[in-house]
């Protein structure tokens, strides 16, 4: 197992064609527009991830990587897809799909709980532990550490084998067409969160 850092792109051809990728962003903060996207991870299920940083005066230029993301025939693979395709959405002006998000799925069938962290669902879905301990550290500086890496790889690296028990249990209470079709919105509702409305529900009666 071994992660990869590149600068500013992803090498050309680092994934085999149509193979589906997991994804997954580090931000300096929570507030999209304001808080600028510096690290975006990826995984296609194989021993190895790779990471992309991107530092303060990036131009996210990043023909190879935005290609990988816009590509239709690849899913891309997230937790919590929402924050993550706004972030890639407004910084790297593609929308990341088709989208599968292992945090909906878990909500719709994982009912007998309210938590449906990445943390959890990898501990009750493949018996792993992963540390979270660096969640909340500087993405921006100038070097990452060994932790912070090892941390941001970890996100995307249990994404595909959490998929397929994910889609065991859709199928099994009968939500595979459910949860589509909330992967197929989800571009959408994080369009509705970077114009400006995030914490609405628009749907909502009052």
């Amino acid at each position: 197992m071994t992660v990869y850092l590149h600068e500013e792109d992803l090498p050309a051809d680092i994934f085999a064609a149509g193979v589906d990728i997991a994804v997954d962003t580090e931000t300096m903060g929570l507030i999209t527009p304001r808080d600028r996207l510096c690290l975006v991870q990826l995984s296609d299920g194989g021993p190895d991830e790779h990471l992309v940083r991107f530092g303060p005066d990036s131009d996210y230029a990043a023909p190879n990587l935005r290609a990988l993301l816009a590509d239709p025939a690849r899913v891309k693979l997230y937790h919590f897809a929402r924050f993550d395709l706004a972030a890639i959405s407004h910084y790297l002006d593609v929308t990341a799909a088709p989208v599968y998000c292992t945090k909906i799925a878990s909500r719709l069938i994982r009912t007998y709980t309210d938590r449906h962290g990445l943390k959890e669902l990898v501990r009750e879905l493949l018996g792993q532990d992963i540390s979270k301990a660096q969640q909340s550290s500087d993405w921006g500086s100038p070097e990452l550490s060994e932790a912070q890496k090892d941390y941001a790889a970890s996100d995307v690296r249990y994404l595909h084998a959490m998929r397929n028990e994910l889609d065991l249990r859709l199928a099994r209470e009968g939500r595979t067409e459910l949860a589509q079709a909330c992967f197929d919105f989800l571009p959408w509702r994080a369009e509705l969160d970077i114009a400006g409305w995030p914490e609405v529900d628009i749907f909502a009666h009052a």
